[in-house]
C-alpha cells in the first residue's frame, strides 16, 4: 500500500487561493486532524465532492479558514481517496497548512506522483500523462490543444483501435494454428494479409502525425543569420513581437547569441539571433560570438538568412552563402530594406532556398511575418492534420514505439506474402502488440515511467 502523500498544487507565491492536495488510503483520517467544519460536524459526514467550509488547525491553533473537498476512490484524479484543502494564498500560510498535513501523517509527494498514481491505478494511460505534462508546459495555444482532454481521447482511441485489430487478428491466427482441421478463426490467409495491411495503414497515419506534433510541442531549432547590420535583430524582434534585441546602425551590435522560444503559426520555434558573420574588424568578444553563430547555423533545423537589398553582395555575404550550402536545415531567404534602391544582385544568391521573402521597415514587416508563418507551417507541419479533430503523436517515445510496431507488422506481411508458416508470422505480430503496449504504458519499463513523471511539478 502506498503512503498518503500531500503537496501544494498551486503555483508558489502570493495569490488569492492555494490548494493542498492529499491522496492515499488515510486521507479522511489525516484531513480530519487538521480541518474542522464550521458546522461542528465531521468532514466524513458530508457527501462526496462537497465543498465544506471550516477551520485549519495546527498545534491546537486555528491558523486559517478555508474549504475542504473529499473525492473518494476510485472516482478521483489519482484513483485513490483524495482531499483538497483550499486556504488563503500566501506563501507562508500555504506552507504552514502543508506542514500541518505532514504532522498529521502524510508524506511529501515527489515530482509528478499524483499523476503517476493515476497511471498506476488505471485512471490515465501513459500517453495521457505525457499530454498532461505537455499541457502544463504549453507555450502556445496549439500545444494546449494537443494536451487537452479531447486530443488525449482521440489518441487513446486510435491506439485502442490498433491494439484491438492486432489482438483480434492474433486470436484468429492462433485458432487456425491450434485447430487446423476445423473451420476456426475469423480470417483466411488472404484476409489475414489484408488485415495486416490495414493495421500498417493505421500505424502510418499516427507515425506521419509526429512531424506536426513534434513541431508544436518540442519545437524546431531556428537561427536568424546574416552579415552585420542587415536587420537580423529587427527580424528577431518582429517574430517575437517585442524589443528583445538591441537594434542600431552600428555593425556588430549583437555580439553573442540571443535565444527565445516563441510560437510562429502552429510551430514552436527555439529561435536564436546570431552575431553578424564577418571576417574582418571584429574584436575578440565578437569573434567568439561569430564562431558560436557558425555552430548554430550548422545544427539548426531552420535557417532564416537575412540579406540587405540596399547593398551590393560582398565577401561577407558570400561567406554566409558557403555556410548555408553546407547546412542541413531548411532555408528561408529574407531580403530586407526593400523600400529603397536595390543594389543587391539576387541572382548571385546561389543557394537552394525553400522560400524568399521581401520586407522593409517602412511596411512594418506584417506582410513578411504572415508569409514567413505560412512557409514555416508548410515546411514543418502537415496542413492536412488538424489538432482539433485528428489523433496526433507528439513525443519521441510514442513515435519510436509506433515505428517498432510498424517494423514488426512489415515483417509479418513479408512472411505471409512469401508463404511462411502462420506461427512464424504470428511471432512478429506479437512483438507489434508489445510495442503498442509500450506506447500506452501497458508493458513499458519502470525507468521510462520514472523519467516521464520526473518532469512534472510536485503538486501534479
Amino acid at each position: 500500500m502506498f503512503n498518503t502523500i500531500a503537496a501544494i498544487s498551486t503555483p508558489p507565491g502570493k495569490g488569492g487561493v492555494a490548494i493542498i492536495r492529499i491522496s492515499g488510503a488515510d486521507v479522511c483520517e489525516i484531513t480530519e486532524r487538521v480541518f474542522r467544519p464550521a458546522s461542528g460536524r465531521r468532514l466524513s459526514d458530508y457527501p462526496a465532492r462537497t465543498q465544506v467550509y471550516g477551520y485549519i488547525i495546527y498545534n491546537n491553533e486555528r491558523i486559517d479558514d478555508g474549504l475542504a473537498t473529499v473525492f473518494p476512490a476510485p472516482h478521483s484524479y489519482t484513483g485513490e481517496d483524495v482531499c483538497e484543502i483550499s486556504c488563503h494564498g500566501g506563501s507562508l500560510v500555504s506552507a504552514t497548512v502543508l506542514e500541518a498535513v505532514f504532522a498529521a501523517g502524510a508524506v511529501p509527494a515527489e515530482s509528478g506522483e499524483f499523476t503517476r498514481r493515476a497511471f498506476i491505478n488505471g485512471r490515465l494511460s501513459l500517453t495521457d500523462a505525457e499530454a498532461i505534462g505537455s499541457l502544463l508546459d504549453a507555450k502556445s495555444r496549439e500545444e494546449m490543444r494537443l494536451g487537452a482532454e479531447p486530443a488525449r481521447t482521440r489518441l487513446r482511441t486510435k491506439i485502442g483501435e490498433i491494439r484491438t485489430a492486432i489482438t483480434t487478428l492474433l486470436g484468429s491466427i492462433y485458432a487456425r494454428i491450434d485447430y487446423p482441421d476445423e473451420d476456426l478463426g475469423d480470417f483466411t490467409e488472404e484476409q489475414t494479409l489484408a488485415e495486416l495491411v490495414k493495421i500498417r495503414e493505421l500505424l502510418n497515419r499516427l507515425i506521419d502525425s509526429y512531424k506536426t506534433g513534434r513541431a508544436i510541442t518540442e519545437g524546431i531549432s531556428a537561427v536568424i543569420c546574416g552579415k552585420p547590420n542587415v536587420g537580423k535583430s529587427t527580424i528577431y524582434n518582429l517574430i517575437l513581437d517585442e524589443e528583445a534585441a538591441i537594434v542600431t546602425s552600428i555593425p556588430g551590435t549583437t555580439r553573442d547569441l540571443l535565444e527565445k522560444t516563441v510560437p510562429l503559426g502552429r510551430v514552436l520555434l527555439r529561435l536564436t539571433d546570431t552575431a553578424g558573420i564577418r571576417s574582418e574588424g571584429a574584436d575578440t568578444v565578437e569573434k567568439i560570438g561569430i564562431e558560436r553563430s557558425r555552430e548554430k547555423i550548422a545544427a539548426a533545423e531552420l535557417i532564416i538568412a537575412v540579406f540587405d537589398l540596399s547593398r551590393e553582395l560582398d565577401r561577407e555575404d558570400e561567406d554566409l552563402l558557403l555556410l548555408l550550402k553546407e547546412a542541413r536545415g531548411a532555408k528561408i531567404c529574407i531580403l530586407n530594406k526593400a523600400d529603397g534602391a536595390e543594389k543587391l544582385d539576387t541572382g548571385r544568391l546561389n543557394c537552394d532556398f525553400d522560400a524568399t521573402i521581401r520586407t522593409s521597415a517602412r511596411d512594418g514587416g506584417d506582410e513578411a511575418l504572415r508569409h514567413l508563418t505560412e512557409v514555416v507551417d508548410r515546411l514543418f507541419t502537415d496542413e492536412k492534420i488538424s489538432t482539433s479533430t485528428d489523433a496526433v503523436v507528439s513525443s519521441a517515445r510514442q513515435h519510436s514505439s509506433l515505428l517498432r510496431a510498424r517494423e514488426f507488422i512489415d515483417a509479418a506481411i513479408t512472411a505471409y506474402s512469401v508463404g511462411m508458416p502462420a506461427d512464424a508470422a504470428s511471432s512478429d505480430i506479437e512483438l507489434a502488440l508489445g510495442a503498442i503496449g509500450e506506447l500506452d504504458g501497458r508493458s513499458v519499463s519502470e525507468s521510462v515511467v520514472g523519467d516521464i513523471f520526473s518532469r512534472f511539478c510536485v503538486g501534479k
